[in-house]
């Protein structure tokens, strides 16, 4: 999360599984797409996140249970 957030991204909220010890949730806000588009960019794109940082990442995630969502706020959530 540092690299990223040195880079503009950043998660408002993380969390742990309670009853999965593998379990790690995070929650990261853009502005929209177009902002989406350039911190993606700008974190994964990068030489060192491709040479240093995502190899150990890698190590770290069990592949086959990850799941990325994508989700748009509901109209009186306070994350809006």
């Amino acid at each position: 999360m540092p690299f990223q957030a040195s880079k503009g991204m950043s998660a408002n909220a993380s969390f742990i599984g309670e009853e999965d010890p593998d379990g790690y949730i995070w929650i990261r806000r853009f502005q929209d797409e177009a902002q989406r588009e350039e911190l993606y960019a700008a974190v994964y794109q990068s030489a060192r996140w491709r040479k240093e940082i995502s190899p150990v990442v890698h190590d770290l995630l069990i592949p086959e249970n990850s799941v990325v969502t994508r989700a748009v706020p509901a109209p009186r959530s306070a994350l809006r």
